[in-house]
């Protein structure tokens, strides 16, 4: 399935009306399947259905997986694929197949999307619920000059393969204390390119990412401190704000947060020493 698809538009320059063609992001739904159990008695059972941009499936479904705390280690799957039954839903059903000695704890998947603004819970509870299934706060010896975040915005971009196209999708990028691009996913929901991202380096054994950031396209929202608190990693940028509970969560998590990252400036609002003064050499 494409990230993209062509319609034909009708352009308004002052008063005058042009056809052109265009491209869009692809929107589709994603509906991830588990299959669990013991070798003798498997089941399945769906657990979420999101929606997302065609592509890095396999990836989406086990950062998802992850960050709810289902799976833990690459050998916790057997198999990761799309289902072929459903015509109806061709390309737009994974099932992701446990090993038999994987547990499932279904309150953690029933809790879902508990970060939402009507799931009834305040921000302690929040991070509680998050500090269940972390490590604890993070430990990390990363630094990083102002001038690598400054410069990730073009750098990100510059890659945005679907965005170039459209103009109207996500990135998130992982990168190293150097500023180098490691894994870059696009998606047009800002959960689901973080989600692939995590999935990726979750696949590679790359985690805990205690040595690397990530990058964000959008603003930071505490589900996405979540999402890179239980995945290692200590510095989380982004091109937008973070709201209030995403502060919260980041400081109790240790994880240094900068928001506004464009235009040769940033702010920093949890742990700020992780972030090295270009000029003094000292952090800032």
């Amino acid at each position: 399935m494409s990230l993209v698809a062509p319609v034909t538009i009708r352009k308004i320059n002052g008063t005058t009306p042009t056809e052109e063609p265009d491209l869009l992001a692809v929107e589709e739904p994603l509906e991830i399947r588990l299959g669990f159990g013991p070798a003798n008695d498997r089941q399945q059972r769906p657990v979420s259905v999101t929606m997302r941009t065609p592509g890095a499936d396999e990836e989406l479904a086990m950062g998802f997986l992850f960050t709810e705390g289902i799976i833990h280690q690459p050998a916790d799957i057997l198999s990761c694929r799309h289902c072929v039954q459903d015509a109806h839903k061709e390309g737009n059903v994974i099932r992701v197949e446990l090993h038999p000695n994987v547990p499932v704890d279904w309150s953690r998947l029933s809790r879902n999307t508990f970060t939402s603004s009507s799931c009834g819970l305040c921000g302690k509870a929040t991070i509680e619920s998050v500090m269940a299934l972390s490590p604890g706060p993070l430990s990390s010896g990363l630094r990083i000059n102002p001038t690598v975040l400054h410069a990730l915005p073009n750098r990100v971009r510059n890659v945005q393969r679907a965005f170039a196209y459209t103009g109207g999708i996500h990135a998130a990028a992982l990168f190293d204390a150097d500023g180098t691009l490691r894994l870059v996913r696009e998606d047009i929901g800002r959960h689901n390119a973080l989600d692939k991202l995590i999935g990726a380096a979750f696949w590679q054994g790359w985690l805990p990412l205690h040595q690397s950031g990530i990058f964000l396209s959008g603003r930071i929202g505490v589900e996405l401190v979540q999402k890179s608190w239980l995945a290692g990693v200590s510095l989380l940028a982004a091109v937008g704000a973070p709201s209030s509970l995403a502060v919260q969560m980041a400081q109790e998590a240790g994880m240094t947060l900068a928001g506004f990252v464009r235009d040769e400036r940033f702010n920093l609002y949890s742990k700020p020493e992780r972030v090295m003064s270009a000029a003094l050499g000292q952090a800032s």
